[in-house]
């Protein structure tokens, strides 16, 4: 054989093997999911090992398994660190070949997770971190936020409380990227509305003792106290200011973010008369409780599902329906994502919605408020609804928006 032979047949060679190994790279149907949240603080009851039990609801629902698809799942404890999220999902990225990463509570560890996703070019479904940065200024082609943000809480209880004749307000705010963007949300929308921000003060993560802000609070003579914060630390909060008298003095709390597991904790005779604002609540119609029921079985703790739990399902389920549609996974992150942006989504927990070039998912929200203990028929049943927020008025207008995706 001649060189020039030899030449064009190592070439044909190559491109047969090329042809032959396009079609298995578009057919790869393996995934591999790692739900990122806190698993042992204070968001470990609205997430935690719920979350990952929803995730894997989100699987086996996908039906994705029967048509040959390999799914795993790994899951992990970010404890609130930013440095710490990082490194989990680097890890996760770089030597388990984690395609998507999902929940992310804290709005300090999901920015920075976040901008490592896009750096990796893999996926973040957002559901547990409510700053609306992720969908704003922060924006990324490989995030979506799925569930709630900051924007949605303030025009839903802050609005409502303002124009109810809350005029006057005094935060309380967890000093990090969730506290800060939740009262700077809230204090535009009361400005708005036509209200007054009198104060705030801002304390540290996890705290216990809620003592010197709740007199800070007292003092300040706000009709309304916006507590910015969430989890083991609105619970708390809400407990001494009981104590204080805050209520019974004539101010009222408001629980800008209150999920149900925090009413659960608190217990009804505590949390009665409590307004705030969530997009989802297990017994919202026939399709919630159905599936709320599912999940209670699958519980560790055998709770229902928190708003942010009942989003990782639904929004695992929508990044597997796509790859499905994809015909495989193409391990890119934003291709992925861009895909998930044509598909419209649905699903029994939230029904129709579409994801905005933004990456938020358009949902309407409810304004709930907690019943009194004698309203109450059985477990779980904690939630009177208020009003209906509409989709559109629960995200912030795309020609407000500061993404850079955003094209105007």
């Amino acid at each position: 054989m001649t060189t020039g032979m030899a030449r064009r047949f190592a070439a044909s060679v190559a491109l047969a093997a090329l042809a032959l190994a396009t079609p298995a790279l578009a057919q790869d149907k393996t995934v591999k999911i790692g739900v990122l949240n806190d698993m042992s603080s204070l968001y470990a009851d609205i997430g935690g090992p719920n979350s990952v039990a929803a995730a894997k609801m989100a699987i086996d629902d996908s039906g994705l398994a029967a048509k040959g698809w390999k799914i795993d799942l790994v899951s992990g404890d970010h404890q609130n660190k930013p440095d710490v999220g990082v490194n989990i999902a680097r890890q996760w990225i770089d030597n388990d070949k984690v395609d998507v990463i999902a929940d992310t509570p804290n709005s300090g560890v999901a920015l920075a997770v976040s901008n490592l996703v896009k750096d990796k070019n893999v996926v973040l479904l957002n559901s547990g971190a409510a700053t609306a940065d992720l969908t704003g200024k922060a924006c990324t082609p490989n995030t979506i936020s799925f569930t709630y943000d900051t924007y949605m809480l303030a025009n839903g209880t802050g609005k409502a409380l303002t124009k109810a004749g809350g005029d006057s307000w005094f935060f309380l705010t967890a000093d990090y990227a969730f506290g800060h963007a939740l009262e700077r949300d809230t204090s535009a929308v009361v400005t708005a509305s036509g209200g007054k921000v009198l104060g705030g003060v801002r304390h540290p993560l996890n705290t216990s003792d809620f003592s010197s802000f709740l007199l800070q609070a007292q003092s300040s003579k706000a009709k309304v106290v916006g507590l910015a914060n969430a989890g083991g630390d609105t619970t708390n909060a809400i407990k001494q200011a009981s104590e204080f008298g805050i209520v019974a003095g004539g101010q009222k709390l408001a629980a800008l973010l209150l999920f149900i597991n925090d009413v659960h904790s608190l217990g009804l005779k505590t949390a009665q008369g409590l307004t705030f604002t969530e997009s989802f609540y297990w017994d919202l119609n026939d399709k919630t409780r159905e599936w709320s029921k599912r999940f209670q079985k699958v519980s560790p703790k055998g709770t229902m599902p928190s708003m942010t739990v009942a989003g990782v399902y639904a929004v695992v389920l929508h990044y597997l329906k796509t790859l499905d549609a994809m015909g495989g996974n193409p391990h890119d992150g934003a291709k992925v994502v861009a895909k998930m942006k044509e598909l419209p989504t649905d699903d029994p927990l939230f029904g129709k919605g579409p994801l905005r070039a933004d990456g938020r998912r358009l949902i309407p929200a409810y304004l709930f408020e907690v019943k009194k203990p004698e309203e109450s028929k059985g477990p779980w049943d904690y939630y009177k609804q208020i009003a209906t927020i509409s989709a559109e008025d629960a995200a912030k207008p795309l020609e407000a928006s500061e993404c850079p995706l955003v094209k105007k």
